[in-house]
């Protein structure tokens, strides 16, 4: 459930996913939803959480390139709309989100890590993907 909290998040962003949304794409009942994760900011967080671990630190591991990370690009639009959405208002989200990009940093050097993440922004604004 959680790698598809984490497709549906990456897809449309937390503010763009209503809990009827994610009860219909996660395939579970709202009653689960709440009693497994306690709310929407709840299964956010678990699945923030589970995709920078089995996800995006993967991807970093062994000093990838700033091509090699751009071919993987969708896996880094959760970051993106965490950063952009989220870490501004939620300070547990705003704090995952810095660590991660700390880490991008240190693997592809500040400027290579701005630009990878500004392409990636832009592709997904022009590709709606």
């Amino acid at each position: 459930m959680t790698r598809a909290a984490v497709a549906l998040f990456a897809g449309r962003a937390y503010d763009g996913l209503s809990v009827d949304d994610l009860v219909t794409g996660l395939g579970v009942h709202r009653n689960s939803l709440y009693k497994t994760f306690g709310s929407k900011r709840g299964l956010y967080l678990t699945a923030l959480q589970w995709y920078l671990r089995n996800e995006l630190a993967p991807l970093l591991d062994g000093a990838p390139t700033t091509g090699a990370l751009l071919r993987e690009g969708a896996k880094l639009d959760l970051l993106l709309l965490a950063a952009a959405e989220q870490a501004p208002l939620d300070a547990e989200v705003g704090a995952l989100v810095a660590a991660a990009l700390a880490r991008v940093d240190a693997v592809l050097g500040p400027d290579a890590a701005n630009q990878l993440l500004g392409l990636r922004l832009r592709a997904r604004i022009n590709t709606g993907e």
